[in-house]
């Protein structure tokens, strides 16, 4: 996946042409003076305007609408704006930062001021991996990057391999998610500056863990989104878009702007060495031109990367398979792609609730053992909630190219109160789902504090000025949870949180002393992450040597099929005690000539669970509610 294709540009580099100005977009500090580069074809007149003392430094524009000058006195550390048509000032579409927000000035940052200790870092592949989701501004109470990097050891402790941090592109206001971005090249200021994020992912690299980035590139914020006003092409009505105007990939004017959004995919990974980046919502891209935009995307950040392994990941509601699959077959050649399958039908599975969009889902033990199987549930079948056919076949795609989760921050924040998964369900049962999602061949997802069963909840917080704005988002969020029938009743409505109220921001926040009281739930994700590392015939991942049958109403086997012989057996049973006496399933019987042996079971006491009853009896299968069981080969 990290072949080069010599039909897609070099991605930017350090160079410079023979007037001395330089090619990469924005400030760029040369050895003497700053080169500013920017493209606006709109204004007639394009300035750049220092501070301190407001000295105006005009630029040239060249026929393609890019303006492009060298200041001599302009240096590292020094705020500007850019004037145009010599009234309007603007901060720089292609800032690196933002120490005021997103309505000041931008800050001229030397890129090479920070000295990396990662040299001989190589990258990542999927294979193996265990993400973390995490959000910066509520992962610690401090809410900065360099207070979440004095956590980087329990999560390497924990068995976690790649972090994946939520967006944390310049947004409007204090606390945000980060989907609301407006300064897309720049650090958010209220997380830290750029050398305090360059830290984080050095320090984490030095550790062993790889970080990748969210991106948000179907849209940008309503609050600060001052592109407009250097072109009219980076936004079209042409295509809808749930959350305002559609990106321009493939209209008039849509060659530079696809060249500022793959520019800026591989600014992240080029200038902060993050090793990867997950895409938000690409279901949401409109891009009708002979190559997709997401295909020039992903071969020019694994350029961007040079000699190190990138891992590209997409969010696709609709569940479209050419994401993973190469460029040259048609595919966006990303590396994988997030299962909301997987998801929505163990959420039904732990709570017996199937309102709004998890209508589609039964949770039965069919469902998981053929999502477990065939990565997608839906692969074109017509899926009612949207009256349409959704999700397309999948083929020999590995079950690495597949994440699956029982939490992320959407699937936790949409609820009335945002609570977490394990107090929504029994303990028992919340344990065999997590024995599932970390068994499974495919990738697993975590979610920040998911393990060690975190009180606090996540919420949807962004805050907006109060205003109309502010109104529109509130009454927004509540138009969204009334989707579910039981959020839609008046009491449940008037429940709703304003995204803007500090309470929501600071319940969101994770207590992490919670962690030496939830001992069992860190013991159970971290002897899950161990064995699932250790095990050979777990660490293999190849959902095509996995089998499974329902034995109950509740319960399924999932038998793994190793060599010479080596096969593992995993029970689940999320309903009552499920005495399966006779056993008519041929997965249960042992390979030729062995007997199975219990290797490790979710009810031991130390996870919390009520103490380890043998399911194999001599006289059959008695499989205890709410409970998982894995079983190898004895003697081997």
């Amino acid at each position: 996946m990290n072949g080069s294709d010599p039909a897609v540009p070099e991605p930017p580099k350090d160079h410079q042409t023979p007037s001395g100005v330089h090619h990469r977009l924005g400030a760029c500090v040369l050895p003497k003076g700053v080169a500013f580069r920017c493209w606006a074809p709109k204004p007639a007149r394009l300035d750049v305007v220092l501070d301190p003392g407001g000295t105006v430094h005009p630029l040239t524009r060249s026929a393609d609408g890019y303006w492009t000058g060298v200041v001599p006195e302009a240096s590292a550390g020094m705020t500007y704006r850019y004037q145009l048509d010599g009234h309007s000032l603007y901060p720089d579409p292609c800032s690196r930062y933002q120490p005021d927000g997103p309505h000041g000035p931008s800050l001229i940052v030397d890129p090479k001021g920070y000295t990396w200790r990662d040299r001989e870092w190589p990258g990542l592949a999927m294979h193996g991996q265990v993400i973390y989701e995490l959000h910066i501004g509520t992962f610690t109470s401090e809410g900065t990057f360099d207070a979440a990097l004095t956590r980087l050891d329990v999560l390497k402790d924990l068995g976690i391999t790649v972090i994946e941090i939520m967006p944390v592109a310049e947004f409007p206001g204090r606390w945000n998610w980060g989907y609301d971005g407006v300064g897309l090249f720049a650090p958010a200021h209220v997380y830290g500056d750029p050398e305090a994020l360059k830290r984080f992912v050095d320090e984490a690299h030095v550790r062993g863990l790889g970080v990748i980035l969210d991106v948000v590139y179907n849209h940008l914020g309503p609050d600060g989104n001052y592109l407009p006003a250097f072109s009219d092409e980076y936004f079209t009505d042409r295509h809808p878009n749930e959350w305002g105007q559609a990106i321009n990939f493939d209209g008039p004017g849509s060659k530079e702007v696809r060249e500022f959004f793959i520019r800026n995919a591989c600014y992240w990974i080029e200038e902060f060495h993050f090793d990867g980046l997950r895409l938000d919502a690409v279901h949401a891209f409109h891009d009708e031109s002979p190559v997709h935009v997401l295909a020039e995307l992903s071969q020019a950040a694994r350029k961007a990367a040079g000699q190190r392994s990138i891992i590209l990941v997409a969010e696709c509601e609709s569940q479209w398979v050419c994401t993973i699959q190469p460029v040259a077959q048609q595919g966006w050649g990303l590396d994988a792609v997030w299962s909301e399958d997987f998801h929505h039908s163990t959420r039904v599975a732990a709570t017996g609730r199937s309102e709004g969009y998890y209508s589609d889902y039964r949770g039965t033990p069919q469902e998981l053992i053929s999502c477990v199987k065939r990565a997608f549930l839906y692969q074109g079948q017509r899926y009612q909630w949207q009256g349409r056919p959704r999700g397309t076949v999948v083929g020999s795609e590995p079950a690495e190219q597949f994440v699956f989760f029982l939490q992320n921050h959407d699937q936790v924040a949409n609820q009335l109160r945002g609570d977490r998964l394990h107090q929504k369900t029994g303990p028992g049962i919340y344990r065999a789902l997590t024995t599932l999602l970390l068994l499974s061949p495919e990738t697993p997802m975590l979610f920040m504090g998911q393990e060690f069963g975190a009180s606090a909840p996540f919420l949807f917080f962004a805050d907006f000025p109060p205003g109309e704005l502010a109104r529109q988002i509130h009454q927004g969020r509540k138009q969204f949870l009334a989707q579910f029938p039981s959020y839609g009743s008046p009491t449940a409505q008037a429940a709703v949180d304003d995204p803007r109220d500090p309470s929501v921001f600071q319940r969101s926040k994770i207590d992490w002393s919670e962690g030496m009281h939830h001992g069992e739930h860190y013991r159970l994700h971290r002897d899950l992450l161990r064995l699932r590392r250790e095990d050979p015939v777990i660490a293999q991942q190849a959902r095509e040597r996995v089998d499974g049958a329902v034995i109950g109403a509740g319960a399924f086997v999932l038998r793994y099929d190793g060599e010479q012989g080596g096969d593992r057996l995993l029970l689940i049973n999320l309903g009552p005690d499920c005495d399966y006496r006779p056993a008519p399933e041929p997965l249960l019987a042992p390979p030729n000539g062995k007997t199975w042996a219990l290797v490790w079971s979710s009810d031991a006491p130390e996870y919390g669970g009520p103490g380890i009853i043998e399911p194999l009896t001599e006289t059959g299968w008695v499989i205890p509610g709410g409970s998982a069981a894995l079983y190898g080969v004895r003697g081997e």
